[in-house]
């Protein structure tokens, strides 16, 4: 390494100490151990037999990797068979595999933008979409967070023939919500599009028969021409990858533009296979969002009173997520840390992973955290929130 290079890592270094930004990969062992609430496997389905079942299955039959990418030899009856469940919960008409939900947002993003297109998006989008935003060559231009009037003031003075408006539906920091039906009815009026992520929404959110189905199933927004929907299957699915559900004119185009889908090595066949019997137990067993909204909402309840003496509070989420704000990076560090050694594990989200500067505990509610899990994790970071000042 160049004696420059060398220099400059080392500054990076100490700049990164001084400001409370070190990041450290906390490496979990296996099995239960901790009480777990940083991860985002909201329906406890990582370590669900079903899904090892599938995986396995697939495995025998197509092997342990995918070989190639979707356009040579990569696509298993697996990838299409998942695309056309995914499209079927989701309310959409078609959908496209990617092999991780972040390379499905660079993928749509820059396969739709250009000079001719503007992106007007939420300043809370996930970095996923940031970075598409700027491979993609377009204008972008930020709004305030779920502000459906600075987004129409930013689409009003426009001059490009395209607009793409983006949103998560669920907000992986915050936990709020984006307001959707507003934003389709802006994205209407403007002949514009509607990108909305569902990472932290599908397996989580929806009403009636349609719970876990996402927020877009079941409403106005579900196969509308105006809206684009991406999601992962990591996260409430339990397995791996990601998908962009749309028009299926939509999906012919990425398939021929969009770089991180041609370019890539398609999803391995067995989290194709894992994550297609999460869809099915996600049907079946709709109890599991409503045990992550009921958990959420025990979480908030529970950690009320010491929020409270520390001037700050916890949101009722939208989903799974409950967002902790913190006095600085160093004090969401050092609580996060103590947390760990009791027992417990947080998210510690610092900058650049807070997009409005604000450092945070994430805490995650997952299905299957039991009544005395909850209130033997709340008395420990009660005990920890009441000594952070």
């Amino acid at each position: 390494m160049s004696a420059a290079t060398t220099q400059w890592l080392k500054e990076q270094a100490r700049v990164r100490e001084r400001r409370g930004l070190v990041r450290t990969p906390l490496v979990r062992g296996a099995g239960r151990g901790m009480i777990d609430l940083a991860s985002n496997d909201y329906l406890g389905l990582s370590t669900d037999p079903r899904l090892a079942d599938a995986a396995r299955e697939a495995i025998a039959k197509w092997g342990t990797g995918a070989a190639s990418s979707r356009l040579v030899a990569g696509t298993t009856e697996l990838h299409l068979e998942l695309e056309r469940q995914l499209a079927e919960l989701t309310g959409m008409d078609a959908a496209l595999v990617f092999s991780s939900g972040y390379l499905a947002n660079l993928g749509v993003t820059t396969a739709l933008g250009g000079p001719g297109t503007l992106i007007v998006a939420d300043e809370q989008c996930h970095a996923s979409l940031i970075d598409g935003f700027r491979l993609s060559r377009s204008e972008v231009q930020e709004f305030r967070h779920n502000s459906v009037e600075d987004a129409a003031e930013k689409l009003a003075n426009r001059t490009q023939p395209r607009a793409l408006i983006a949103v998560e539906s669920i907000y992986s920091v915050g936990g709020d919500a984006a307001p959707l039906p507003e934003l389709l009815e802006l994205a209407e009026a403007h002949d514009a599009m509607l990108l909305i992520d569902e990472a932290h929404s599908l397996g989580v959110a929806g009403s009636g028969t349609r719970l876990g189905h996402g927020s877009v199933a079941g409403t106005r927004l579900s196969g509308h021409p105006h809206v684009i929907v991406t999601a992962t299957l990591s996260k409430a699915l339990g397995s791996q990858g990601g998908a962009v559900l749309g028009s299926p004119l939509l999906r012919e185009h990425l398939v021929n533009r969009a770089r991180s889908f041609i370019f890539d090595t398609a999803l391995t066949p067995p989290a194709a296979a894992a994550a297609l019997a999460a869809i099915g137990v996600i049907r079946a067993e709709p109890w599991r969002a409503a045990a992550v909204h009921r958990n959420a909402a025990a979480l908030a309840t529970h950690l009320k009173p010491a929020l409270e003496r520390l001037g700050t509070g916890v949101d009722r989420s939208a989903g799974a997520v409950q967002s902790v704000p913190m006095p600085s990076a160093e004090a969401a560090l050092a609580a996060s840390t103590a947390a760990h050694n009791a027992g417990v594990r947080v998210g510690c989200f610092r900058p650049p992973s807070v997009p409005d500067g604000v450092s945070r505990l994430r805490l995650t509610a997952r299905a299957n955290l039991t009544p005395a899990d909850i209130e033997q994790a709340c008395a420990t970071l009660r005990s920890i929130l009441e000594k952070t000042s």
